[in-house]
């Protein structure tokens, strides 16, 4: 079934060239026209199929926009089927990539590991600093003892 649908031809998935703007735009028309040409809500694996996505990123993108109260995603007993609830709310999403929010998520993560590796260091360096500590009283009660004798 998901085969008999291809409204879009594509080489790659529209994830790596579009925002989450033009990405929303394309799956509620694929929801459009194939419940136009099926006569039914279509399922996701019909709409990954109809824009060459992979089920993962169509999955993705579905969830998202039903968070955003755009679509919604019914699971019944004929499968899972998506609904347009508020197509309004597509303008609502800011337009331009996600890039600057997954920098600063990324640059926060590297700082987190560099201040992690930080604190792995100097709990190092005190370890290193006891046992010197250690050593040398141990060295020192031995020479005690062997004055002793």
């Amino acid at each position: 079934m998901c085969n008999e649908y291809h409204i879009f031809s594509m080489e790659k998935g529209i994830m790596d060239k579009k925002d989450f703007y033009e990405n929303a735009h394309l799956i509620v028309a694929a929801v459009r026209v194939l419940s136009y040409q099926g006569g039914m809500p279509p399922a996701v694996e019909s709409i990954a199929s109809a824009l060459s996505l992979s089920l993962e990123e169509c999955h993705f993108l579905c969830r998202k926009l039903e968070k955003s109260g755009i679509i919604e995603i019914i699971e019944g007993a004929f499968g899972t089927k998506v609904f347009i609830k508020n197509h309004l709310e597509l303008e609502s999403i800011p337009r331009g990539r996600e890039d600057s929010a997954l920098k600063d998520d990324l640059e926060k993560f590297i700082s987190s590991k560099k201040s992690t590796a930080k604190e792995i260091e100097t709990i190092k360096a005190e370890h290193e600093k006891k046992k010197k500590d250690l050593f040398a009283e141990i060295d020192e009660k031995l020479r005690k003892l062997k004055n002793k004798s």
